[in-house]
């Protein structure tokens, strides 16, 4: 094979051979380049009057930055050594001012970029890149820089990367060469940031919605929901993509603790499939420490923090997981980590959400006489609710139709090639059963549409009998936060067709008919139509407050009389479905007329539930009615969460970039008895590290307790305050603002 040269010119740094890594070879330096004045290389002209020297170079931050949407980021606007944060396969323009006007018919000028973190930079791993500057675009080649214009003893190029190429730090070089003589080179100091571009069509991940690129890459505050199907709840989560080491940090996370080879950094399949095991450090020493019990003593209580910035500056510095975290952490701090590299992402919450543990696309419960839920026998779970998140690229790797957006999940749940992540899975293949998709699309397609199925259990010698079966309770109200709006999106319909459509059933047995363990699909026993159940809550459940459980008992049979007995529980529950402290129960025998309704009706006070209630404030409510003849059982079981109180923001003036502005925070206090050790947790755009907001005194029932901050926004355009409140009463409440931030008054030339 022959010999391959750069066009124009000979490659003076190195000759490339195909199929071979040539390291970087350094050239020598001329000595007047070696001497600065004012930051630039100082020219003897001469000494050398023909040497073409560059003396610097402009990187034009605020036309890159808005060009490539990158102004944002904290590494181009810092004040001392802000670095080029350029998007790949688009033109970045550099202004570089050289020794004496260039001469296109004597010089040959070589830009030579390389990344950084790499020992030993070469051409065929891609992670040496040598460009000879050129008057116009050379289409067959992958990176290109051109000419934009020259003005004496200036010039300014055009940079284009490959829209494949590495996404990391790289340094740039530039080799400038007499045609008939020797070569000299110049190092940058500044730093150029390359990562995904979702505005460019020929890069995987490009997004053709201009709101959802608005949305998934540029909005740095957004909403989680939690809760429970009865009672939805958003959640404020500041992404802060853009803030100081969270690029460098997810850069680190992905070559460092995700291992992924320097080749594979190009691709966002591998980078985002990495990333979903660096975010939990169950097995890598991730970012975050998972912990779903009720002791945080040596770490962060889930629910306090506010968004990523806090957990990704710790993990970056310390290089050891942050404590703690749950669902909605790990999915806010993996949506972090996409945006700032590039990847349009965004978290999505799914209600009453499955944990199948033997791959059967069914979750088995099992009831003793009290209608108790034996946990003991169960290893199976239904999640009042999970978050994972979705990733938009296309999957080259499926072939065609699968593109779009990828579910991926960072909670350790289940092993996945070893190791604890989920996905990316097209969102496509889950909602069409085609579970043999890579990756993990078999975990995804049961968390939305396995089947409920509750067994009655009279000992283990004896055999079970079927009780109640919900073809229809898993996957509720899949919520994201819809573009542009502090308001949810429903996109349950992007994983599954409508309940009880003949669809939504054909593609259940199409995932069944391709699972290893197909298990049967049961019916009801048998049909007994005399006597109408329905169970419910009664009143708005604010915490703080009674509330009432009701059975409705309905006997539609205009001659008999059934005496039936019910026992209704009321206990704790956590959001993975697991119960906690019973919390009331109680059973009734009742006879029900012919043709009659019977209501029964257990009431909830706030001194049964108060000492018993876990996080997040999740009930379960269980109901076991047994009809004395003929010998027919119902069951039926709801989760639901006692609402929170608002936190309420107010400024205090107009938010103007660059200037103070003032604000009140407070809460009224919903529980009968005062709280103690009270205090905000407060985010807000231009603050370094979250505010602490103690609150001096304790806070009666009904009132409010107050607080005060400022804060200086650094840009006009639209912000959130993000807030949590914590009490030794009360924990988990949270609540923002969003506010218009106007441009600055100048008035002699001062801001005022």
């Amino acid at each position: 094979m022959g010999r391959v040269r750069c066009p124009v010119f000979n490659c003076f740094r190195a000759t490339f051979y195909p199929n071979k890594d040539v390291e970087l070879q350094s050239l020598p330096k001329p000595k007047e380049a070696e001497e600065v004045v004012d930051g630039l290389p100082y020219i003897d002209a001469e000494k050398e009057p023909d040497i073409l020297i560059i003396r610097g170079i402009d990187p034009c931050l605020p036309l890159n930055g808005t060009n490539h949407n990158t102004f944002k980021y904290e590494l181009m606007s810092k004040e001392q050594d802000p670095q080029l944060v350029v998007r790949r396969g688009q033109p970045f323009t550099l202004d570089i001012t050289l020794s004496r006007p260039y001469n296109e018919d004597k010089d040959a000028v070589s830009f030579i970029f390389t990344v950084e973190d790499e020992e030993k930079p070469s051409y065929g791993q891609g992670t040496l890149v040598a460009v000879p500057l050129l008057n116009k675009i050379d289409r067959n080649q992958p990176w290109n820089v051109i000419i934009e214009s020259t003005n004496e003893n200036q010039m300014k190029v055009q940079v284009t990367s490959s829209p494949e190429c590495i996404v990391s730090k790289w340094r740039m070089e530039i080799d400038t060469k007499l045609l008939e003589d020797g070569a000299y080179s110049y190092s940058w100091d500044t730093g150029i940031y390359i990562i995904f571009n979702p505005w460019n069509k020929n890069d995987q991940v490009y997004m053709k919605s201009d709101a959802w690129k608005e949305e998934a890459v540029m909005n740095d505050t957004g909403l989680i929901w939690r809760g429970t199907a009865n009672r939805l709840r958003p959640t404020v989560w500041k992404y802060a993509q853009f803030e100081k080491d969270v690029l460098d940090c997810a850069l680190y996370v992905v070559k460092e603790v995700g291992k992924v080879s320097v080749s594979s950094r190009a691709d966002p399949v591998e980078t985002v499939r990495a990333i979903a095991a660096a975010v939990n450090s169950a097995d890598d020493n991730g970012i975050v420490m998972g912990d779903w019990s009720t002791e945080f003593k040596d770490g962060t209580h889930p629910t306090k923090w506010v968004g990523s910035m806090e957990i990704l500056q710790k993990f970056y510095k310390k290089k050891k997981p942050v404590k703690y975290g749950q669902y909605w952490v790990f999915s806010g701090v993996l949506t972090t980590v996409c945006r700032t590299l590039g990847i349009p992402c965004r978290p999505v919450t799914n209600y009453s959400s499955a944990h199948d543990t033997q791959s059967s696309l069914t979750v088995d419960y099992f009831v003793n006489d009290k209608g108790k839920i034996m946990e003991e026998l169960n290893s199976d779970s239904v999640w009042n609710f999970h978050v994972w998140d979705e990733v938009w690229m296309d999957r080259p790797d499926l072939g065609r139709g699968y593109g779009g957006w990828q579910a991926v999940d960072a909670t350790p749940q289940v092993l996945s090639d070893g190791m604890f992540k989920v996905g990316p899975s097209s969102v496509t293949a889950v909602k069409h059963g085609e579970i043999k998709r890579p990756y993990d699309t078999d975990f995804l397609y049961a968390e939305v549409n396995a089947d409920k199925v509750y067994w009655r259990y009279y000992g283990p010698t004896k055999p079970l009998k079927l009780v109640a079966k919900d073809i229809y309770g898993i996957g509720k109200l899949m919520s994201t936060k819809a573009p542009g709006i502090m308001d949810r999106e429903d996109i349950t319909s992007n994983y599954k067709y409508p309940e009880k459509s003949v669809e939504e059933r054909s593609f259940m047995l199409k995932a069944l008919r391709q699972s290893q363990n197909q298990f049967a699909r049961y019916y009801l026993n048998e049909d007994f139509n005399d006597v109408y159940f329905n169970f419910e809550l009664k009143d708005d459940i604010v915490i703080g407050k009674d509330f009432d459980v009701v059975l409705a008992i309905k006997n539609r049979n205009p001659a008999k009389a059934y005496r039936i007995n019910v026992n209704i529980r009321v206990e704790t529950v956590t959001y993975t479905g697991r119960s906690g402290d019973p919390v009331k129960k109680e059973n009734f025998d009742i006879t029900v007329k012919p043709q009659s309704t019977h209501e029964i009706k257990l009431n909830v006070t706030f001194d049964d539930y108060m000492k018993k209630l876990v996080d997040q404030g999740s009930f379960s409510v269980s109901c076991l009615a047994a009809v004395e003849e003929p010998k027919y059982e119902y069951y039926a079981q709801d989760d639901f969460r006692v609402r929170m109180p608002d936190i309420k923001i107010a400024l205090q003036g107009v938010a103007r970039a660059g200037q103070e502005v003032a604000a009140e925070i407070y809460l009224v206090n919903p529980l009968p008895l005062p709280l103690r050790k009270c205090q905000f947790l407060v985010e807000a755009p231009g603050l370094e590290k979250k505010l602490t907001l103690k609150v001096k005194k304790n806070i009666p029932p009904n009132e409010r307790a107050i607080a005060q901050f400022t804060f200086k926004p650094q840009r006009a355009g639209r912000e959130t305050i993000a807030a949590k409140f914590v009490s030794r009463e009360l924990i988990d409440v949270d609540g923002f603002l969003e506010f218009e931030v106007q441009e600055s008054k100048e008035e002699n030339g001062n801001a005022v």
